[in-house]
């Protein structure tokens, strides 16, 4: 008999995840699937692997990366933890709770060079068209390799998606805006915050990616920086160069103008305002539809797309959780794949899928959001063997990070806090936040060792 086939779109965090359980399974001594993953980047990593392209990468195909110079985590990092692979066993040493992009980024590869899936994935490749045999069962991808310029067809029995989804951006339209004489920008294309300084910055939207790309751009040296929201304002306790006002109504020139009736003159304006659930690749029947929330409608367990279970999506859920949510999903996902566990009837999912709806609709708070989120995960743990963590823990740090963001928006990263994997307490980095302008993983992890030591613990950490 031939081997289940199964696969994968996108070798991002969702995609890695699901390569580390099969793996698992198969140090477990089980049988595994034949898995073949897509990725149309040069290298793994997804959203985390950075590239200072804009627009069209090398083989033309649109830059998939939201990634920029001097981002740091957002979140505590012990929010994030791989409870199979800990920060310790990674770093040998306490490191930081807000670690830089390159340092996250060597975290994600240690644990999957460790498990040697790199000759599963298909790099430089790209997904064109997927249909459904109903007779078959089976899955065909119409693929093209963008190196060699080669489209070719692979069939498979289960098809993973987990390409993201912060990538193709929303932009809206502004009335003048088309005369706006600074560079106007949405923030997939946001590089860094050397540009603006000493320039007055607008940003459109109230996110995560405003938030973070505005205190950045204020420490990094620009004059002033204006968010404009829609409905709600981020309102936290804004330090004196950055402020918040109601939504842009339209440009004269260089001059914006509120729905308060302020108006004011930038130099740049970066649209901060969200991505596009987006799958060129999947027929009508086969795509999910969706705004970006906690819970999408039509995926059960928020994997497994309710018409057609076979078609399985990663990480499509608005995230406080990430890379251990991403581990969780992707071991239900493993174990229904290689029959280990049986899904309801269409019409019991469809009950449970409207039980989360109902409930996510009633949801207030950011506190509200976490609660719901982390029943999620514990709702997955309990159906798959992933290494068990300390969930209500991780959502006791995410409520604290709320509230240390709420009272400093400039000093919350400077906050440390203890792994529910391994019990370690987090280091103080070595230079607060705000003086801290240099993000490479040897100034963070090394500023403070003699050389001896250095080349010690580089040796170490590149295996």
């Amino acid at each position: 008999m031939k081997k289940t086939r199964i696969g994968i779109i996108g070798a991002g965090p969702s995609g890695l995840a699901q390569l580390r359980a099969f793996e698992a399974a198969k140090k477990e001594g089980h049988d595994v699937p034949e898995i073949v993953c897509i990725e149309k980047q040069s290298n793994w990593g997804g959203m985390w692997n950075y590239s200072w392209r804009t627009g069209v990468g090398k083989y033309g195909e649109p830059i998939h990366g939201s990634m920029y110079k001097y981002l740091w985590s957002n979140g505590p990092k012990e929010c994030l933890e791989f409870s199979d692979y800990s920060f310790d066993e990674h770093f040998k040493k306490p490191i930081s709770s807000y670690p830089p992009r390159p340092v996250l980024f060597d975290y994600i590869q240690g644990r999957i060079k460790k498990n040697n899936v790199r000759d599963y994935i298909r790099f430089d490749t790209t997904a064109r068209w997927v249909s459904f045999d109903e007779e078959s069962q089976k899955f065909t991808v119409v693929l093209d390799d963008l190196k060699i310029d080669k489209t070719y067809e692979e069939e498979f029995d289960y098809l993973i998606v987990a390409s993201g989804h912060f990538s193709t951006p929303n932009m809206p339209y502004f009335k003048g805006i088309e005369n706006f004489p600074g560079q106007v920008m949405h923030a997939h294309d946001f590089r860094g915050a050397d540009p603006y300084k000493d320039q007055n910055l607008l940003i459109i939207g109230s996110s995560y990616s405003a938030e973070d790309i505005g205190v950045q751009c204020h420490k990094h040296g620009a004059k002033t920086v204006t968010l404009s929201y829609r409905s709600n304002p981020i309102g936290v306790n804004w330090p004196d160069g950055i402020k918040e006002v109601p939504l842009l109504t339209h440009f004269e020139n260089d001059i914006a103008h509120f729905k308060d009736g302020t108006s004011e003159k930038y130099d740049a304006v970066i649209m901060c305002t969200g991505y596009q659930h987006k799958f060129p690749f999947l027929p009508d029947e086969m795509r999910l539809k969706t705004k970006n929330n906690l819970y999408p409608d039509n995926l059960y367990k928020g994997v497994f797309f309710n018409d057609l279970p076979r078609l399985i999506y990663l990480g499509m859920q608005d995230q406080y959780y990430t890379f251990n949510m991403f581990d969780t999903q992707a071991w239900v996902a493993r174990d229904y794949m290689m029959g280990r566990y049986k899904l309801p009837s269409k019409k019991e999912r469809r009950y449970d899928i409207d039980k989360w709806l109902k409930e996510n609709d009633t949801l207030q708070s950011g506190n509200d959001h976490v609660d719901f989120q982390s029943a999620y995960i514990k709702d997955l743990l309990a159906i798959s063997d992933y290494p068990d963590f300390n969930v209500d823990k991780v959502g006791v740090m995410f409520k604290e990070w709320l509230k240390d963001k709420d009272e400093n928006i400039l000093t919350y990263r400077d906050k440390t806090y203890q792994s529910v994997v391994t019990g370690t307490m987090a280091e103080t980095h070595h230079t607060e936040w705000m003086d801290e302008l240099d993000d490479s993983k040897e100034r963070y992890l090394y500023q403070n060792e003699s050389e001896e030591e250095l080349s010690d613990t580089l040796e170490v950490t590149s295996i």
